[in-house]
């Protein structure tokens, strides 16, 4: 059975419906105010429902102000937020402070740019919050089973300090779609196919469906998920060819495909297939890791998710861990010495954010120096999210977010794990 001759899906028809049913199960109405022609715009770009972008005046004083791009340390900084972007940075005496502004002290602490988690899936308005309070300002969603990571994207734009700037991914492609076929309209007709969503026209369709719907990226699968134990990582579900279908179709629309994998194989097919990111990966060999190098593929290993495993108290899942973290760390440490680009990401879902410092303190363990560990989360991700250019940086015209910690993060990145302060676009948390 095939869905060829479905029209394809309305950008018009469904847009603000699912804007508010995903702002409804995310636990926030801020989504419902993306109507009409701006609404429509939406659908298809990744500006701002509300032209006006919502954020504080601030500046940060006496701290010692960490740049990723350049490695820089300043001591004794200041960094001057005006309507949520940054006016300047450098240290005191550099500056000239326009008069009124709120003061953050930050004398005894390390100033950064807020984290960037490049794999977290945010399907609540609480999850969103937990993720800025723990110092994540800017992420890319790893998918949500009814678009809420849409949602969340338009409640950052509106209230900023509910939620980090995202990049979603809309819904997951993947042969079963289970209750997500109830997410749209446009979806339910695949629920009949016999062999689920394997063909050219179904894979496209549901391509199709996310892009209309507002998706900034598209996400899928090669593998089977390590996090179930009745699931085989190592088993693959979709072949070079549907995963070539698959990134046609969002490249089509100028989108990236972000692609869940394990096996070495499966590896192999989605980055010659022309994926965006590898996620997880840990058994992407030698072969493939120059492959990623020569095409400028990024590798998110999602650490942190792993470890989880380990401490599961699934024996499965426990022993799953156990095998995949040392060799996945293996995996992070040759990709970094071929070159590999790299983004930090969590994997957080199903109510629990861990925090990215963790994952920039595995990436340290893997062998990352201390610098390039916490690029991972701040100027490399921002590269793989497309925001290098606002995101990432502390410098100006960047935007407003930043972290205070206590401590040296080059000496010590845990220190990351626990930001004593927070600001979200210039709104001090």
């Amino acid at each position: 059975m095939c869905v060829e001759a479905t029209p394809p899906p309305s950008s018009r028809l469904t847009r603000r419906g699912v804007l508010a049913g995903a702002a409804a199960l995310a636990g926030t109405m801020a989504a419902t105010t993306a109507t009409g022609p701006a609404a429509a715009a939406t659908a298809t770009t990744a500006s701002t429902v509300d032209t006006r972008r919502p954020g504080g005046s601030l500046l940060i004083r006496g701290g010692t102000l960490l740049d990723p791009a350049t490695g820089a340390v300043v001591e004794d900084a200041v960094v001057l937020i005006v309507d949520g972007t940054v006016r300047a940075a450098g240290p005191q005496g550099s500056v000239t402070v326009p008069r009124g502004v709120e003061v953050l002290d930050a004398h005894g602490r390390w100033i950064l740019p807020g984290l960037i988690d490049a794999h977290i899936h945010l399907s609540t308005a609480a999850e969103a919050r937990d993720a800025v309070r723990q110092g994540v300002t800017g992420a890319r969603s790893g998918s949500t089973s009814f678009y809420q990571d849409i949602a969340v994207r338009e409640l950052a734009r509106h209230s900023p300090t509910l939620a980090p700037r995202l990049t979603a991914a809309g819904v997951f492609v993947t042969p079963d779609l289970g209750d997500t076929v109830l997410a749209d309209p446009d979806l339910t007709p695949l629920a009949r196919l016999k062999d689920g969503v394997r063909s050219a026209e179904a894979l496209r369709r549901v391509v199709e469906v996310n892009l209309a719907r507002g998706a900034d990226v598209i996400k899928t699968r090669v593998n089977e998920r390590a996090g179930l134990p009745e699931q085989d990582p190592l088993t693959q579900v979709y072949s070079h060819e549907q995963l070539s279908e698959i990134v046609a179709a969002a490249r089509r629309r100028g989108k990236g495909v972000l692609c869940h994998s394990y096996s070495e194989q499966g590896c192999h097919d989605a980055v010659t297939a022309g994926i965006r990111s590898l996620e997880h990966g840990a058994f992407v060999g030698e072969r493939t890791l120059h492959e990623m190098r020569r095409r400028g593929t990024y590798f998110t290993p999602t650490l942190t998710a792993i470890a989880g495993l380990a401490a599961s108290p699934d024996p499965v899942l426990a022993e799953r861990g156990r095998t995949y973290l040392p060799v996945l760390k293996r995996a992070v440490l040759a990709a970094y010495e071929l070159g590999v680009p790299l983004a930090a990401g969590t994997d957080s879902s199903g109510g629990t954010v861990r925090p990215i410092g963790q994952e920039v303190e595995l990436m340290r363990a893997a062998g990352l120096p201390a610098l390039d560990a916490i690029r991972t989360a701040t100027t490399g991700a921002a590269r793989l999210l497309g925001v290098e250019r606002t995101a990432g940086r502390l410098a100006r015209g960047f935007a407003g977010d930043a972290i205070l910690v206590d401590g040296d993060p080059l000496a010590d990145v845990s220190v990351l794990k626990q930001p004593v302060r927070v600001v979200r676009a210039g709104i001090a948390l």
